[in-house]
């Protein structure tokens, strides 16, 4: 994520969410229409942005290194986005690659902070990891489903399911895994006061003011509003729009035909 994250009701939710998962080692399920800001929540509680390209990049080591072996241990957290119907071979292997890395990190920062002094305390550090967030959960056919199933079952991991909404339904068909299910959480648009809050932040970032009590800025409100019905990836993808109409046209104030005009060149779904 380029922009500065925005710690929303939703988000605090979703992290409560997920420290009750990761507590009672169980399998959770997040879902919530497209755009409202799961992967977003996902990826921040993961501390992701920080700690996958380490992950992935894995070379030689710095002095640098500390902070991001220090965020791996306060998250103890993977964060996984599969492919496409993944076969289970890949699966296991992508899991096991960034688990097996992301354990290490752990490791080594409990050995920095003496937690660990010996390598007969060691164990294997894939252990170490306490908590898989699965984002894009319709991706994962009945054998991926079943191996993450056992991984819970074998390992004590907690898991915690990102889709869109209804897929707890479809778990119901995979009675194993829906009766290890301990926790349900619904991830719902921006309410009306943090729609504000984030738009004051945006206008900031255009140079303006936001005063809800002026009356363009109330029908500005509004017009946005009912385009994106608080969805958040609908505002990230609005407002560059939105600074270019003003650009274009040589305009200061952010006004509805303005906002309208932004609109028309995007592709607003449901």
């Amino acid at each position: 994520m380029s922009r500065d994250f925005i710690i929303t009701k939703e988000h605090r939710r979703f992290k409560e969410f997920a420290n009750a998962v990761r507590k009672e080692r169980t399998i959770g399920i997040c879902q919530g229409d497209a755009g409202v800001g799961k992967t977003q929540s996902g990826r921040r509680y993961a501390r992701w942005d920080l700690l996958e390209p380490f992950l992935v990049e894995w070379g030689p080591r710095t002095d640098g290194d500390a902070a991001r072996y220090a965020a791996a241990s306060r998250s103890r957290t993977l964060f996984y986005t599969p492919s496409v119907l993944p076969k289970p071979a890949q699966l296991i292997q992508e899991i096991d690659h960034l688990q097996g890395r992301l354990g290490i990190c752990i490791d080594e920062h409990l050995r920095e902070i003496g937690k660990i002094t010996s390598p007969l305390m060691r164990g294997n550090p894939r252990d170490l990891v306490e908590l898989l967030i699965v984002d894009e959960a319709e991706r994962l056919n009945s054998t991926a489903l079943e191996i993450l199933r056992d991984r819970h079952d074998r390992q004590q991991i907690a898991v915690v399911f990102i889709g869109m909404p209804g897929i707890d339904k479809r778990f119901r068909h995979y009675p194993q895994l829906y009766s290890r299910i301990g926790f349900s959480h619904r991830y719902r648009n921006l309410a009306r006061d943090e729609l504000l809050f984030v738009l004051t932040r945006q206008w900031k970032v255009l140079g303006r003011t936001l005063d809800p009590e002026e009356f363009t800025d109330a029908q500005a409100i509004a017009c946005i509003e009912r385009i994106t019905r608080g969805n958040f990836r609908l505002l990230e993808r609005l407002f560059p729009q939105i600074g270019r109409v003003l650009r274009i046209n040589d305009l200061e104030t952010i006004t509805d035909d303005v906002i309208e005009a932004a609109a028309s060149t995007l592709v607003i779904g449901a």
